[in-house]
């Protein structure tokens, strides 16, 4: 699908939901669907960064270039990778020189919902996560003015900056690669999936177990961190993580209070986002669902539960995003 026609279509769907829904049936636990809600095709867009197929196009490309990195061989689709969740299912990334980073990468589907970006929440947004890992001497390792070089090197992208940035004289910038890149991340959200259907008048979509993971879910606090469209506040709380002696937000702030505070990952896809945990030493969502439990609500989880919780999760994985592999040139 193109990306024009990905835009189309998630546009008219969108109209499409806005239409009022018939009556939904009963299964006797509408208070608790109220507490949800479905994932939307797109997240809230900037003003400062308009959504164009043009944009998105030249952030495809982007996104799989791995020129933009000292060594020539990493690109951003090399952590966050489309078969693996848009992750890369391993504890810590490895990157620039056979570097091992300090955390566990997360994935970028639905990232455009999120209220910060990285776990420490440095950067506000997708236009400023985009250049971080660029320059990250752990990552690609490659500094600005000498990717975009690179970029410049190549009348495709000279062709591709200018159609994407039309009013800039010189479109082949730093701002610009942020807003690609940021734009086309917006468009690897994930509807429809089991829970979004349920939510949206399938009661059928979700097994009994499933639904019992949903009440579960709420009845034991999970849903005051977990809510919202992307299932996350987007706010930092205060884990420790077994295993793991990462100060969290307090890298950020310098403030104590920020010890060990890290923000809420989304659970949207978290069925096929393993590891887990801000260290990746979590293998599998049964142990992340128990240690959850304890760290964070005091509860020590029978089996059965955390079976249930398990199974709710597994629901809220979605239709992965429709894109082409850009032939780079």
């Amino acid at each position: 699908m193109t990306t024009k026609r990905l835009l189309a279509t998630a546009i008219a769907m969108g109209s499409a939901l806005a239409i009022a829904a018939p009556a939904m049936a009963d299964d006797g636990l509408g208070n608790y669907r109220d507490r949800f809600e479905p994932l939307p095709h797109f997240p809230p867009i900037p003003a400062a960064n308009s959504l164009t197929p043009e944009k998105v196009e030249l952030g495809n490309m982007l996104f799989f270039e791995p020129r933009i990195s000292s060594s020539g061989v990493i690109s951003c689709a090399t952590c966050h990778n489309p078969a693996l969740g848009w992750a890369d299912r391993i504890p810590r990334a490895t990157g620039h020189d056979g570097q091992i980073g300090e955390r566990n990468t997360p994935t970028v589907l639905n990232s455009g919902f999120l209220g910060s970006q990285f776990w420490d929440g440095r950067e506000p947004d997708l236009e400023g996560q985009a250049l971080g890992p660029i320059e990250a001497d752990v990552e690609m390792a490659m500094d600005l003015d000498s990717a975009l070089e690179r970029l410049n090197e190549f009348d495709l992208y000279q062709k591709k900056f200018a159609e994407a940035f039309p009013d800039d004289a010189d479109p082949i910038n730093a701002d610009n690669l942020a807003q690609a890149l940021a734009s086309f991340q917006r468009t690897l959200n994930t509807p429809n999936s089991p829970f979004d259907r349920y939510l949206r008048g399938d009661l059928d979509a979700l097994t009994q177990q499933e639904k019992d993971g949903m009440v579960a879910f709420v009845d034991t606090g999970c849903i005051a961190c977990h809510r919202g469209p992307a299932l996350t506040d987007s706010m930092f709380h205060a884990i420790q993580v077994p295993g793991s002696t990462d100060v969290g937000r307090f890298e950020v702030t310098g403030d104590e209070a920020d010890m060990y505070r890290f923000r809420t990952p989304t659970l949207r896809n978290v069925g096929v986002t393993y590891p887990y945990m801000n260290n990746g030493a979590t293998e599998t969502l049964e142990e992340a669902v128990a240690i959850m439990g304890q760290e964070m609500l005091g509860r020590e989880y029978d089996d059965a539960t955390i079976a249930d919780i398990t199974a709710f999760l597994h629901t809220l994985t979605g239709e992965m995003p429709d894109f082409e592999v850009p032939a780079l040139p």
